[in-house]
């Protein structure tokens, strides 16, 4: 059984609010999985209802105007037993019922059972669902497993994750043994990834061939939800989704739209880009003109870099023999593309929503740029051993207009510190997270009005 953090939230959630929870995220990250382990722990009668496997569940919701009458007709659907204050009933694959969009605050204001849903490659369709009445229905977003639960899966102890985060925090350098240790359980995360199904087949017998075998299924699986979709974008979704590895593989790793043709145009594949974003496949890093906040609005639409959702499939879609020379340290192949892929991954699973690259003829390119704590947090991910060398970040940490206060250098060795750039293990990616939003209070004064 994998630990996922998805499960704390969703405990808490079901504690604290009355409201029904939607997981959304890319198929095969294990939010069905997360969904059954919190019924069989915390509820005595448990529905399950996918809209995929069976579509005449559908009915149920189709000119429904009460609860009593859904919950007639729920009744009549399943054998499983309806009781009160102790059922959950779970709706997968949701996209296919936009019904439920206004049905669920009828069942919530029921109030007699509580609900969670889930849905997989929603793409645009989950806009609709995203207009759901605020305090019927919140929204989590779930992602492959991230570094720190992939060491909870490996077996690494929660007492050697802290000292490592004890270490990050008092910016002082692991013990030489635990960082080599590290070392080979992050780079067994760059061939393995975060993908569940990956991970369990490690698990069961360290075989690296049906790891692969997994991930290849997965991609098939993208491939074919890529084919449902409206005829004339499937293929360009598609042409998209498979140019990623090539493309971040480039010296520049930029997804130039020429490759998909000579003569396309951003703007001509801006619907199938927001598709692969929104399903959760792909992770869009735009340029910014300069590292000033806030950052949306210094950044370039037609300038971008696509990494993938999961690392492991990833390195899965490049030539067979590259995961040897992954897990060996072989410095002869290119590691960044893989590395930043890893950091843009753990990131977009840590809040940060918009990333951003920096590139300028004056300055050069920094690898990621960030807001955190209200400021600029420029990251650089060095695979290699010159992680000292950073021209372009060096540049905007001395220009006065910048003002940026620190950044990290993500790299292979132990942590140090120089003035105001951190060179962390890229492990320690883990713990950089979005701040927390703090409770702002003010109380207004017009006594003397």
């Amino acid at each position: 059984m994998l630990k996922r953090k998805v499960s704390s939230f969703i405990e808490h959630f079901y504690e604290v609010n009355n409201g029904a929870l939607l997981l959304t995220g890319a198929r095969q990250i294990g939010k069905t999985y997360s969904i059954r382990q919190f019924a069989k722990e915390h509820y005595k009668s448990f529905i399950e209802i996918n809209f995929v496997e069976t579509p005449d569940a559908i009915g149920i919701f189709s000119n429904a105007y009460s609860s009593a009458e859904i919950l007639l007709r729920l009744s009549a659907f399943t054998d499983k037993p309806l009781i009160k204050g102790e059922t959950l009933i779970f709706f997968d694959e949701v996209q296919k019922c936009p019904e439920i969009v206004t049905s669920i605050k009828f069942l919530v204001e029921d109030g007699r059972y509580r609900y969670i849903l889930s849905g997989s490659l929603l793409g645009v369709e989950l806009n609709n669902l995203r207009s759901v009445p605020v305090g019927y229905m919140d929204i989590k977003d779930m992602f492959p497993l991230d570094l720190e639960e992939f060491m909870w899966a490996m077996g690494v102890k929660e007492e050697i994750v802290g000292k490592l985060k004890e270490a990050w925090e008092n910016k002082t350098p692991v013990d030489d043994f635990i960082h080599k240790k590290m070392m080979e359980v992050y780079r067994l995360y760059l061939i393995v990834g975060g993908m569940p199904a990956a991970v369990n087949s490690y698990k069961a017998n360290n075989n690296l061939q049906d790891v692969m075998e997994s991930q290849r299924e997965i991609i098939r699986l993208y491939k074919k939800d890529i084919s449902q979709y409206d005829e004339k974008r499937q293929l360009r979704i598609k042409e998209i989704f498979d140019l990623i590895p090539s493309e971040l593989n480039s010296k520049s790793k930029r997804f130039f739209i020429k490759s998909i043709n000579e003569k396309a145009r951003a703007e001509m594949y801006e619907d199938e880009f927001l598709w692969l974003k929104d399903a959760g496949v792909a992770i869009p890093v735009f340029n910014i003109d300069e590292p000033k906040l806030p950052l949306k609005l210094a950044s370039s639409r037609n300038l971008f870099k696509l990494f993938s959702n999961d690392v492991g499939l990833l390195a899965c879609q490049y030539s067979n023999g590259i995961q040897l020379k992954i897990l060996t340290g072989n410095d002869t192949i290119n590691n960044g593309a893989i590395y930043e892929n890893a950091v843009a991954q753990e990131f977009h699973a840590h809040g940060f929503d918009e990333q951003y690259y920096y590139n300028s003829k004056k300055f050069g390119e920094v690898d990621l740029v960030v807001e955190r704590n209200g400021n600029i947090f420029p990251v650089e991910v060095k695979s290699g051993k010159d992680y000292a060398r950073h021209r372009a970040l060096s540049n905007i940490m001395a220009h006065p207009e910048f003002e940026i206060p620190e950044a990290v250098v993500l790299c292979n060795s132990n942590l140090s510190v120089l003035n105001s750039v951190t060179y962390a293990p890229v492990y320690m990616m883990m713990f950089i997270h979005k701040e927390e939003m703090m409770n702002l209070k003010f109380s207004l004064d017009l006594s003397g009005l």
